[in-house]
């Protein structure tokens, strides 16, 4: 269909939503959503009923509303899906992160006097790549090599490009034929099983230095972490952690007086030296034993200066919204059967991605589900997680934002007051779509 066609469609269709007599309930709809980009749309109705009289004291349907649904923020975390729905991630993972730094959220304020590490977990290389680098603010050549040789596919291993920071070359291989792609996919397969290795090594080795075995060391000290996935733009995975020090109880409870900071700064490098995963080998390759890279940064948090607890919460609570897209991948799944030569990306991520589908293939592999997750270059585990007792949870900041919500409802007339010990709720919702037409878009933008 032409654009224009589109266009002229677009324009009839917001010409009819404003014209609805009930385009501004529609609008107050929209605005609720906090301008998400692809709200769901739920049909049902909530009823609430007096347990001891068998009154109905208050019923919402959404029979009366615009299109007789209700439209209901996405809440998807991936900033490249929604934006506004993004942020509210975003923005909840920094005040969590943050409370396990300087307290708040239930957590005490003397949580700052606990051994506490910003750690980063590298990936080992698999082959040299352009890449910008700097020293005392001026930018270095990429890969200078004095008389460097062709590499067997005739590509001369050097560049003394100064790249600039939004260059499209950067993460590219310098050869593509020489890059181990297999590696690469192997190890985000892998990354979640190095980091679990890696949390009991760092707790295995503290009872070590402490003279204890792991049993008796839990009843002295917890290591409590918060942790996020960042993709680099070569496309493979590197963590980054709030590692934490607690007494048996959690951040209410000092560590012990052996658990200082350079303790911890040890268990964190010994931890990430020992451990290792090797996936399951395949006929006629060699067995791979992958690791954490040697590049492995430890650093203090403080209360001023440039590694803050502001700042880590940022930066943590930043790429918790982000997935693979800064390497040139899709954000959807890939189609069985997909041409993989009509994906719009780049040519690296697109040999990643047919590498994924490749090893997927073999059943030595199907546990690692590489076919499921190559449109994410085979890393499959969760970008963000927190241990048990690191601070509060997403779900607790959720709910305390769903009831500062309904009090301001309650406020305002929109429900009444219910006795939640005598009041019987009956909720009947389905799911009725998604999304805008090309008309409610154009107003949904003037609207947001």
């Amino acid at each position: 269909m032409p654009a224009s066609t589109i266009n002229a469609h677009a324009i009839r269709g917001a010409i009819t939503r404003l014209n609805d007599p009930n385009c501004s309930r529609w609008a107050s709809q929209i605005r609720r959503t906090n301008g998400c980009r692809q709200p769901i749309h739920l049909r049902g109705k909530v009823e609430h009923w007096d347990t001891a009289t068998g009154t109905l004291l208050h019923r919402y349907s959404t029979r009366l509303e615009p299109d007789g649904v209700l439209r209901v923020p996405c809440k998807s975390r991936r900033a490249s899906r929604c934006p506004s729905c993004a942020e509210t991630y975003r923005a909840d993972t920094y005040h969590l992160i943050r409370a396990g730094l300087v307290g708040g959220k239930g957590v005490p304020a003397s949580v700052t006097a606990h051994p506490c590490l910003f750690v980063t977990l590298t990936a080992p290389s698999f082959g040299p790549v352009h890449t910008r680098r700097q020293h005392n603010g001026s930018v270095l050549p990429c890969h200078p090599r004095r008389d460097a040789q062709p590499c067997p596919h005739g590509q001369v291993m050097s560049c003394t490009a100064r790249h600039g920071a939004d260059e499209d070359c950067l993460g590219e291989p310098l050869c593509p034929d020489c890059y181990d792609y297999t590696g690469s996919v192997l190890f985000n397969a892998v990354a979640p099983l190095l980091w679990k290795r890696f949390t009991d090594a760092l707790r295995r080795h503290l009872a070590k230095l402490g003279g204890l075995t792991l049993r008796d060391m839990r009843n002295q000290l917890v290591v409590s972490f918060a942790k996020v996935a960042e993709y680099q733009r070569r496309g493979v995975v590197h963590l980054h952690a709030v590692i934490r020090l607690d007494g048996p109880a959690g951040p209410i409870s000092p560590p012990p007086s052996w658990a200082t900071l350079d303790l911890l700064g040890q268990a964190v490098q010994h931890a990430a030296a020992v451990v290792t995963a090797t996936p399951p080998a395949l006929d006629g390759e060699p067995t791979r034993v992958l690791r954490w890279g040697q590049q492995v940064d430890a650093r203090p948090i403080t209360m001023d200066g440039e590694l803050t607890d502001q700042a880590v919460a940022g930066y943590v609570a930043k790429y918790a919204t982000k997935a693979a897209e800064c390497v040139g991948t899709i954000d959807r799944r890939i189609v069985p059967g997909e041409h993989l030569a009509a994906l719009p990306v780049r040519d690296h991520a697109r040999r990643l991605i047919a590498e994924c589908l490749r090893l997927g293939a073999f059943e030595e592999l199907a546990d690692l589900r590489l076919i499921q997750w190559a449109h994410m270059l085979g890393f499959r585990g969760h970008f963000s997680t927190r241990s048990r007792h690191y601070s509060t949870t997403l779900g607790d900041i959720r709910a305390d934002r769903q009831n500062h919500a309904k009090g301001e409802d309650i406020t305002t007339g929109r429900l009444p007051i219910l006795d939640e010990d005598t009041v019987l709720v009956i909720a009947e919702w389905e799911y009725a779509g998604k999304g805008y037409s090309p008309g409610d878009a154009l107003v949904a933008a003037l609207e947001c």
